[in-house]
This record gives structure tokens, sequence and C-alpha cells, in this order.
């Protein structure tokens, strides 16, 4: 009886990483104009250790050669079987301790938005609906500040993916969010990360700004002024702007109106809704103001955004403004 293999067995390998790192790593050194985030490396020798800092959670893959990262006086070796995992707001030092013309090392640094960790560690949660995120356990001792996990094929094949959809405008701004968030599950599945899960739950329930941020994505059809976000937080508009701005890094006014306008994109991907009704449905009194601010933000108007996804072409990557 023939045995019926499961086909990512032969659809990837780290062959396919080192191929697609060596089409983007055109010099030595750094190579970061892909994506906001993310730095592609490439060293023909060995490099003498050098001191780095995150701001936040940072994943670090390497596909060729091998690297020393000692970060809290603890040093981690990771090399193609393995991958980094920094959560960040800690100095590390980092050293190639693997490399040479004929294999030069090769890897990337993805840095991930906390908003994002936080969504996708929300879904999780959720999910599992256990009592072992509930506990008042110190969020200090939540999860360690770094750790090596091992490479599975899930994660090598999402992160494939997302390195190679960046290579056509429409891939980028359809399917790489998408495979984005897949490399955070992966990542955020991985037995370590337990602890991880359970800080950003602590951190949701004792952070009034993760609740509104809830709150705004359950009302996003809905006016929505700063004054009202601040009373539901119980704080002062004033006091409540200051904090938002130091969780988000945005104002309440700038991060609304990026989760409206992430909104309608997905609206756009999977919808035969007509543009006035998606710009109503993301809280939009004014469909040209809508228009306006869609184009501002992805280059195109929403409408040249639904027809690139039937078929038509979307104008050059360097024409988005990234927030």
């Amino acid at each position: 009886m023939t045995e019926i293999m499961n086909p990512l067995e032969f659809r990837i390998s780290s062959g396919d990483l080192v191929a697609e790192l060596k089409s983007h790593a055109h010099q030595p050194g750094t190579n970061n104009r892909l994506w906001p985030g993310l730095t592609i490396y490439r060293f023909d020798e060995p490099a003498a250790p050098l001191w780095e800092e995150v701001r936040e959670l940072h994943l670090c893959v390497i596909a060729q050669g091998r690297k020393r990262v000692t970060q809290d006086g603890v040093a981690h070796y990771y090399d193609p079987f393995t991958y980094l995992a920094i959560s960040g707001n800690s100095p590390f030092l980092t050293e190639i301790v693997e490399a040479s013309p004929e294999k030069p090392f090769l890897s990337f640094g993805l840095q991930l938005d906390n908003e994002l960790v936080r969504e996708v560690s929300s879904d999780i949660i959720m999910e599992r609906q256990t009592t072992a995120f509930t506990t008042t356990r110190p969020v200090k001792d939540a999860a360690p500040a770094s750790f090596v996990s091992a490479l599975d094929r899930d994660m090598m094949d999402a992160i494939l993916r997302f390195l190679r959809s960046l290579s056509t405008g429409a891939d980028r701004r359809v399917l790489a969010p998408t495979y984005l968030k897949e490399i955070v599950y992966r990542a955020l599945q991985a037995e370590q990360y337990g602890r991880l899960v359970e800080r950003a739950a602590l951190e949701s329930a004792s952070n009034p700004v993760s609740a509104i941020i809830a709150y705004v994505r359950d009302h996003i059809a809905e006016p929505l002024t700063v004054s009202e976000m601040a009373e539901h937080a119980f704080m002062s508009p004033s006091a409540f702007s200051h904090l938002f701005r130091d969780v988000t890094g945005k104002s309440p006014y700038q991060f609304v109106k990026e989760m409206r306008l992430n909104r309608a994109r997905e609206l756009l991907v999977g919808d035969e809704t007509s543009v006035t009704q998606i710009s109503k449905a993301v809280g939009y009194r004014s469909t040209s103001h809508f228009i306006n601010e869609f184009r501002d933000r992805f280059g195109v108007t929403p409408r040249a955004f639904a027809d690139a996804l039937t078929g038509g072409e979307l104008p050059p990557v360097g024409r988005v403004r990234q927030a």
C-alpha cells in the first residue's frame, strides 16, 4: 500500500529560506528596506560582538551560519534549526560565530508590533479558556526575556510565505499582513511562550488602554471621541491621551483612524459591498473623506484597491505611506 505524504514535506526546506534571503541580501551587513521592522543580515565572515536593543517582541531566524546572543548574562546559540525570541526593552550582545564567503551567514530579524501580539494573544486565551491565565502571578515573572525555540515546518512555511509575498504590490498589501499574523500565532503556540501569553492576559486585565482598544474594535462603525474613550477608561481625557500614547506610540485619534482604515481594507478584500457602505461600516460619515484618507494611508483609492484584487495592478509599493 502506498503511503500518502504530507505535501509540506516536499514543499519547504532550509534551502528554500537560504535562497529567499540571498535574493534580498544585496550587500553584506544589514538590508532593511523590504518591510517595516524587517532586517535581513548577510555576513561573509565572523563578526565581532555588538550591543543591540529592541523595544518590541523580536524574532531572529537564521537560514545559514551560527550566532551567539547574550542577554542578562545568559548566552544563546542558535542556527538553522532554531530561532531566537527576544521580548524587548533589554540590551543584548550579538556575535556572528560561523560565516564564510562560500557559506555566508544569512538571517533576518522581525520586529512584531505589540498590538498585533496582544490581539493574537487574546485570541489564544479566549480559545483555551483555562484558569491558568487568571492567576495573580506578578507580570515580572510571566516570561523570560529571551529564549531559543525549534524552527518547525509550520513556522518555516509561514515565514517563507511572508517573505515571498513582499515581492509584488498586491501580495504585499493583501497577503503579507495575514502571513505576519500567522507567524505571531505560530510563535505564541511554542511551549516557551505560554508565560508570554499569560503576561499578555495580565497586562490586558490591568491596562485600561487594552480594554479601550477592544471597545473601539467592537464599536468601529460608531462615532468615537477621546472624551468617550476616556470615560470608559474612568480617566480624564488629558490623562487618558497621555497614557494611550505611552502604550501605543500614537494618539487615540490616529490609532482609531488606522483601525478604521485597516478594517476597511479587510472588507474590500472579502466583500462586494460598495465603497459607500464600507465607509459607513467603519465609522466614516463622509465617503469622500474616507476615500481621501484611504488613499493617504495605502497609496490607492478603495475602488482601485478592490479592482486590483480581481486582476488589476496596484501602483509601486513605494507610494504607500507607512504610518
